[in-house]
């Protein structure tokens, strides 16, 4: 890719974004309104009849850059950060939305990032810059709601009022009904795959505003940069932009109507979807033919090793299965998920990571109550019981290593009611630290009710406090 020169404007001290508008490449700052804390001032700037006017208006793009701000994350590949967004912005006001309106804008390409998933693989997400985010978030805030009212109730991914549980729930109502047969499709690579040339075409047939799709397939082919260097992009919606969930969701909706008109039983979050029917032969029968629209309509590729016709306990579904009792459909918690529950608890208990007890007291609260919140819906009473057990043996393990000396071991365990000769037996003792976290000398001073007033919580007391009957 050519190199483009930037221009750093004597009046701000931030990185500045990328201008590709000019045919020479060069540089000035992008920007738009008057941007505040607490508000947007307003301007000369005149509301039109378009789409794209609406897009650009005061409040709408006031609203995106606030969003980004309570976002966060990470800058772009001209490293400008969030907290310097702000005062960028506020000295540069026109060009962005002038360059914008006379279809002059070149989005930069997006950063590379790469997240290990947990089959060893990774994914790939592209951050773009600060000041695209925004615009993505403004064009995102518009066309929500255009679209909202054209999605489908039976999808609850990246929509306002919607979520994970939501699809759950209904999940479980079809179960209930007695559809126990799961059309598990697997999209392989699906934000990497999206065929723009189809994304367009439907984008197309509601946006009537040429110069909105112009502008949206612009992001689409900005590319990528990896470390150094540059690479096109002729497929794929990148993950980490405020516009790829709605894109998204826009193509996987003709897979919703789809379905609906075929009369099928469904939940989709995302690009996680099953279809559920009463036996397994219609549930072959549906696999076949889903498969065949998706792969010929919507140009998408079906992961076919992941992908299966199954009972519904057997089946994975944001990160819970399912299960019938006396007729009802109930869910559980699925053992791959526990699995990886007990590797972050093990990974946030280590000594090795250099933490303090109230550091590690924190962290182990925050990631047990997300995780509980999260799993909530489960029927996990006795499988929580019985980590607590390991955790809290986990927890006695750190405290026994943190007194080290035996000096420091007798000390602690008088002060805790262990008899004087009984304390200086046990902190002589050359069994390993797993081993006497289990033993009756811990178990008897290091008490489960002296654990919960040092600060740690555990998952079966959390669980009662939230658990969500239904």
């Amino acid at each position: 890719m050519k190199e483009r020169k930037q221009k750093i404007f004597a009046s701000s001290k931030t990185c500045p974004q990328k201008d590709r508008t000019a045919s020479d490449g060069y540089v000035e700052g992008q920007t738009f309104i008057w941007i505040t804390e607490n508000n947007l001032t307003t301007n000369d700037y005149r509301l039109g009849n378009g789409l794209l006017e609406h897009i650009l208006s005061p409040s709408n793009l006031n609203s995106a850059y606030k969003q980004v701000k309570r976002n966060k994350g990470a800058g772009g590949v001209d490293k400008m950060e969030v907290e310097s967004l702000k005062d960028y912005l506020v000295d540069n006001k026109d060009r962005l939305i002038q360059s914008i309106q006379q279809g002059k804008y070149r989005p930069n390409p997006v950063r590379r990032v790469l997240i290990p998933k947990e089959n060893g693989k990774q994914r790939q997400l592209g951050i773009p810059t600060v000041v695209d985010r925004v615009i993505q978030q403004s064009i995102a805030q518009k066309l929500t709601s255009i679209y909202e009212p054209q999605f489908s109730s039976h999808s609850y991914g990246f929509r306002p009022k919607r979520n994970a549980h939501g699809a759950l729930r209904k999940c479980r109502d079809y179960i209930t009904q007695g559809y126990v047969y799961a059309v598990d499709i697997d999209l392989e690579r699906y934000f990497d795959t999206v065929n723009h040339s189809k994304l367009i075409e439907i984008l197309s047939r509601t946006i009537k505003d040429g110069r909105v799709v112009s502008l949206i397939h612009k992001y689409l082919n900005a590319g990528v940069m990896d470390e150094d260097h540059y690479e096109e992009t002729h497929e794929g919606v990148p993950q980490g932009g405020p516009l790829s969930p709605l894109l998204g969701n826009i193509l996987l909706n003709e897979l919703d109507r789809e379905l609906e008109s075929r009369g099928h039983k469904f939940v989709r979050y995302a690009d996680d979807m099953v279809i559920l029917c009463k036996s397994r032969r219609s549930a072959h029968r549906t696999m076949k033919s889903i498969v065949s629209f998706i792969e010929e309509k919507l140009f998408l590729t079906v992961n076919r090793d992941k992908s299966q016709v199954a009972h519904v306990k057997d089946v994975k579904f944001l990160g819970y299965t399912f299960y019938r009792y006396r007729g009802e459909g109930r869910l559980r918690i699925h053992p791959k998920s526990v699995e990886k529950m007990k590797a972050k608890i093990k990974r946030l208990t280590s000594r090795s990571n250099g933490w303090g007890n109230e550091r590690r007291k924190e962290a182990l609260s925050q990631y047990i109550k997300g995780w509980v919140q999260y799993f909530k819906l489960a029927d996990m009473q006795k499988l929580l019981i019985k980590t607590d057990a390991w955790y809290r043996r986990r927890l006695r393990m750190v405290i026994w290593k943190q007194w080290k000396r035996i000096k420091t071991k007798v000390a602690n365990l008088i002060k805790l009611g262990i008899n004087k000769y009984k304390a200086y037996e046990w902190a002589n003792t050359r069994k390993g630290y797993w081993h006497i976290a289990n033993s009756f000398i811990l178990s008897r001073t290091v008490t489960d009710q002296r654990l919960r007033l040092a600060g740690y919580v555990f998952l079966s007391d959390y669980y009662k406090a939230v658990r969500v009957e239904y």
